[in-house]
């Protein structure tokens, strides 16, 4: 908005972006559907995600940390890595994982490949440390999982049990959300206080210049200014995880560093340092607490840190501004971004097939 005013005692007609320009970005819009899989495949995939036998030491599933009652992830700060370890950053819902280009908050995979997503989580020391060809003999062992993956392609195998893994997270994605239903012309699906709340995201907030579109991100990366989480290098078993990974990952100096690189740890651009991927808006409130490293435990704390203008970091996104927000937008931006969960996606732990002795020459 181009202002008048004043300058040294004479009146300047200055064309000056005194509350910068929203740049929109996609308009907001409902989720596309998704291809369909296999049904058979959808249904091994279910069954694998929820059983232990995929991990190294046969304790953790992938459930364990995507847990469908708790937003498909695990509500803790920082998440519970393999047996043994800690690990250094939140774990991300995997609700509508099949629309990102990128996955990870450090964007170091490709998230349109979402069997070897799958296989960087079974295989990632620091996650479920299996071998493929482990399991793939436990489930050998298994009379129904043997049927189950001859319907959907063949032998139980480490190639099947990835793609029948990535066809079941395709299916976990938002549904009927009170924004959807507005965007479609229902009346009444959004409370007048969400609709003020939905001027605010588009408008004086400037929300909608990363998260925008039917993901409600713009699945680039952003420095925030995050405060670190002190847990990080304060629990040795955590410190331990970060140094490793980023060892593994060949970012020089790792060994001194005492705050999370993000997007430099892939990509050693200095000017990465301390950016992470936006992540989607859908279901939100699901999904505490909030950040790459869990730092806010409330909707509520994060909408006053944008609020401040983020935090202080050298390589802070120019997008990043004081909003001078008053309670009541606050309570209404809060409770639009409420209305930006659906249906309850929930899948109950179904029962797991057991081991039994084969016929000789048959296992």
């Amino acid at each position: 908005m181009n202002r008048f005013f004043r300058l040294g005692g004479s009146l300047a007609a200055i064309a000056l972006a005194l509350t910068p320009c929203i740049a929109a970005g996609e308009p907001l819009a409902p989720l596309p559907a998704l291809e369909p899989p296999k049904r058979e495949q959808v249904e091994l995939g279910r069954l694998l995600f929820f059983d232990p036998r995929l991990s190294g030491d046969a304790a953790i599933s992938c459930a364990t940390c995507h847990d469908p009652k708790k937003g498909w992830g695990d509500g803790k700060a920082l998440s519970t890595g393999y047996p043994g370890s800690e690990y250094f950053r939140n774990s991300q819902t995997i609700l509508n994982a099949a629309y990102y280009k990128r996955n990870y908050w450090d964007g170091r995979m490709d998230g349109r490949d979402l069997p070897t997503l799958v296989r960087d989580h079974l295989t990632e020391a620091h996650f479920m440390q299996v071998d493929g060809r482990l399991f793939a003999e436990r489930l050998r062992q298994v009379p129904e999982y043997e049927e189950l993956f001859r319907k959907a392609g063949g032998e139980p195998s480490f190639g099947r049990t990835l793609t029948a893994v990535a066809a079941f997270v395709r299916t976990i994605t938002s549904r009927n959300a009170p924004l959807d239903r507005h965007l479609k012309g229902e009346s009444g699906a959004l409370s007048a206080s969400a609709q003020e709340g939905m001027r605010l995201f588009q408008g004086k907030a400037g929300c909608i210049q990363c998260h925008d579109g039917a993901l409600l991100s713009d699945q680039k990366f952003h420095a925030l200014g995050v405060p670190d989480n002190p847990k990080v290098f304060e629990d040795p078993l955590r410190h331990i995880t970060f140094r490793r990974f980023m060892k593994t990952l060949g970012v020089p100096n790792y060994d001194n560093y005492r705050q999370d690189p993000g997007l430099y740890g892939v990509t050693k651009e200095k000017g990465d340092w301390g950016k992470f991927r936006t992540p989607s808006l859908r279901e939100v409130s699901l999904t505490a607490p909030y950040m790459h490293n869990g730092v806010f435990a409330t909707i509520e704390d994060v909408v006053e840190f944008y609020n401040r203008g983020g935090g202080a970091h050298p390589g802070k996104s120019p997008l990043l501004r004081p909003l001078g927000l008053t309670d009541g937008e606050k309570r209404a931006l809060v409770d639009f971004l409420k209305s930006l969960s659906g249906d309850p996606v929930v899948v109950e732990p179904p029962p797991l097939p057991e081991y039994k002795l084969r016929a000789l020459g048959k296992n």
